[in-house]
């Protein structure tokens, strides 16, 4: 047997060891073993900044929500609730992009 199918093998295996735990307890190199696995793993903690939204100057056009490269932005019934503190890792995209400026980061 093949060295990348024994690893193909034991993929569900490793998967298994590392659900529900946050990214400093995943073994070094990480595991990316399904897509749509990143929801496994809080990596909130990695943020220096936090985004902050002024709802009474919020025009729920979304682009916070579009732009998002953790879906972090949380959005019901067509409007901007807040953030997913859990996976926002802070970058700001949300607080740039935004046409009226009611998101800031704070630390």
């Amino acid at each position: 047997m093949s060295k990348r199918s024994e690893q193909s093998e034991r993929s569900p295996e490793r998967a298994k060891r590392v659900e529900g735990k946050g990214w400093k307890e995943i073994p070094i190199g990480g595991l990316i073993d399904e897509a749509g696995s990143a929801k496994k793993y809080d990596t909130g903690s990695w943020r220096t900044f936090k985004p902050v939204v002024d709802k009474t100057k919020c025009i729920n056009c979304l682009q916070c929500w579009i732009y998002c490269p953790d879906s972090s932005v949380v959005v019901k019934d067509q409007k901007m609730e807040g953030f997913d503190y859990d996976h926002c890792k802070g970058c700001g995209i949300c607080a740039s992009i935004c046409p009226v400026k009611c998101i800031k980061m704070e630390k």
